[in-house]
């Protein structure tokens, strides 16, 4: 049963065709990027996919991070068109290691590019993408970022980076469609993804969209583009703009969100998965599976709280913890103080011990001591 009226989603008038470089500014905008912006009319594993297959040649030397299966997706996409792909591997649930990923940086002695996701709403992490990325600059390497789960949740600056790819979905921390991306290609990227062999006649080829799309003057997106996606994204824009300080506000919510979160579950008595707080997504916080408990049992028990979402962690850590959804809307003080209570209650009815009163105090203390962040309940 659907919640929306058919007259809201059925022939819906076109989007302009003048407003596609319009909409790809102001994500450039978001990103703080003032490279060239294409649009990917799919989910963004896809543009993930679309910049591996278009930058992957035979024998060109590359870094990959890996903190979750995204990770391990992007070195196979990569390996399929020839490149040779070093793998720096975190424990499962946490973020790289920056000692580790140096060490496999000054081993190689040529690297093209390096490639990591910011953060892993998978698992809650959030890598060390300032210090990434300054070692990768220093080696003349490209950068490649997974922004998906951390656009709007944290400052994400591509220009003073130096990130030459990064990639968007705008259907988390933007709130957002979730059928379209983008992408940021720096001029340095363009020539590297130009080299022969490259990728042509190919849905997964940046190069063509660049030619039949920025190359002609950024009119027409090539194809039939799908209306729907892009008037939610231009809307989704326009509600960020509205906001007193624009993604600014934004942040700081999400990042509220995650205070008060993590102040609850130390209340609670139970330390969050991630002890580090620079280290944690602003979009999930992973809150740990107690040993001899069930995770699925831990979910099960928290689905009974009205408000809460809390979900199994994905790609090798579902035995180890569990996320507190705060992300787009859900970065909120009824949301988040939802999450912790849920999270209390279903560890006390599995035998833990837990402070639920306490995880309350500290949540709404955590939202009284902050300045206003916008219009968010």
């Amino acid at each position: 049963m659907t919640q929306f009226a058919a007259e809201d989603l059925l022939d819906p008038p076109a989007y302009p065709d003048v407003g596609y470089a319009l909409l790809a500014d102001r994500i450039g905008a978001a990103m703080r990027s003032f490279d060239d912006v294409v649009f990917v009319q799919a989910e963004a594993v896809v543009a993930l996919e679309a910049v591996a297959a278009s930058l992957a040649k035979p024998g060109r030397k590359v870094l990959n991070v890996v903190t979750s299966l995204y990770g391990d997706y992007f070195a196979t996409w990569l390996r399929r068109g020839g490149a040779v792909v070093e793998n720096v591997v975190a424990e499962p649930g946490r973020p790289v290691d920056l000692a580790v990923f140096q060490a496999a940086l000054d081993a190689m002695d040529e690297v093209d590019v390096v490639v990591l996701v910011h953060g892993e709403a998978a698992s809650g992490v959030l890598n060390p993408l300032p210090e990434i990325a300054e070692s990768a600059k220093a080696r003349g390497a490209l950068l490649v970022v997974d922004a998906v789960a951390s656009i709007g949740a944290h400052q994400f600056e591509v220009q003073t980076l130096g990130i030459d790819i990064a990639v968007i979905g705008p259907q988390k921390g933007l709130g957002g469609p979730a059928g379209l991306s983008a992408i940021s290609v720096s001029e340095a990227a363009w020539a590297k993804i130009a080299e022969e062999p490259a990728l042509r006649l190919s849905t997964l080829s940046l190069l063509d969209l660049k030619e039949k799309w920025l190359d002609l003057g950024a009119d027409a997106l090539p194809g039939t583009p799908a209306p729907l996606e892009f008037w939610a994204l231009d809307a989704a824009l326009d509600r960020i703009d509205a906001e007193e300080d624009g993604i600014e506000t934004v942040i700081e919510r999400h990042q509220l969100a995650a205070r008060a979160t993590r102040a609850g579950l130390r209340a609670l008595g139970v330390p969050p998965w991630i002890e580090d707080d620079s280290s944690a997504s602003a979009l999930v916080t992973a809150a740990p599976v107690p040993a001899g408990v069930a995770p699925q049992a831990l979910v099960d028990a928290s689905g009974g709280f009205e408000g809460a979402a809390i979900s199994l962690g994905v790609g090798g850590v579902e035995h180890l913890l569990v996320r507190l959804n705060h992300t787009g809307i859900r970065a909120a003080y009824r949301p988040v103080l939802a999450n912790v209570v849920a999270y209390g209650q279903a560890l006390a009815a599995l035998g833990q011990s837990v402070d639920i009163d306490a995880a309350i105090e500290a949540v709404a203390r955590a939202y009284q001591d902050a300045e206003p962040v916008g219009s968010a309940e």
